[in-house]
């Protein structure tokens, strides 16, 4: 409900940090709203815990296994989960190359991975780039990718957030190629985390 999600905007509290009691105005993973540190707790206002939470993901590696058309002054990228070339734009070949990474990396089922998932915010259709759904096929990771040439600021944090308060994912990535980042959420306790690495995925015991 609304309510609830007013509450919980307010309540979000780093876990491994001790309750706060002023506002940092660092910008962090998740909105202002959902990170009620004081300056001195933020994980992102000074460089040493910036560079700890930031992930170094080689995409670039994977660069060679694009399948790549081109047709007149129209470039193309094959995407393996839609089966469909897709128009190449900076944003699209990013999620191509996290795409590979998750599945070649991470070794992520292509099954159990969708692109551009349709939501509604606040009224208004949106797409979240890429969503992993669990063995359960519950929303495990939303992944939101932004061209190298869009800083990781405010403004994009708040939107991957936005979006998972309708999937409620308990890990969310953001990426722009360059910097990387990923949280996981307990969205009982109001609480999330830092990760030093993207989650394995759960796979379910045999």
């Amino acid at each position: 409900s609304s309510s609830s999600s007013s509450r919980s905007s307010r309540q979000w509290q780093l876990a491994s940090l001790p309750p706060a009691t002023a506002t940092c105005s660092c910008p962090p993973l998740l909105p202002t709203a959902y990170c009620p540190l004081p300056t001195a707790y933020c994980p992102l206002h000074t460089a040493t815990a910036n560079k700890k939470m930031l992930l170094e993901l080689d995409l670039l590696q994977f660069q060679p296994r694009l399948r790549l058309t081109k047709s007149g002054e129209s470039a193309f990228v094959f995407d393996p989960i839609r089966r469909k070339d897709v128009a190449l734009t900076p944003e699209e070949l990013l999620r191509q190359l996290v795409l590979l990474y998750l599945l070649e990396e991470k070794k992520y089922p292509a099954h159990r991975i969708r692109s551009e998932v349709g939501i509604q915010v606040n009224g208004l259709s949106r797409r979240c780039d890429l969503v992993v759904f669990d063995a359960e096929v519950k929303p495990w990771l939303l992944v939101e990718c932004k061209s190298p040439k869009v800083a990781l600021n405010q403004k994009t944090f708040e939107q991957a957030a936005r979006y998972n308060l309708h999937l409620r994912a308990p890990f969310l990535t953001v990426t722009n190629g360059l910097a990387t980042y990923c949280s996981a959420l307990d969205f009982e306790q109001e609480r999330f985390e830092y990760l030093e690495a993207l989650p394995d995925y759960p796979f379910l015991n045999t």
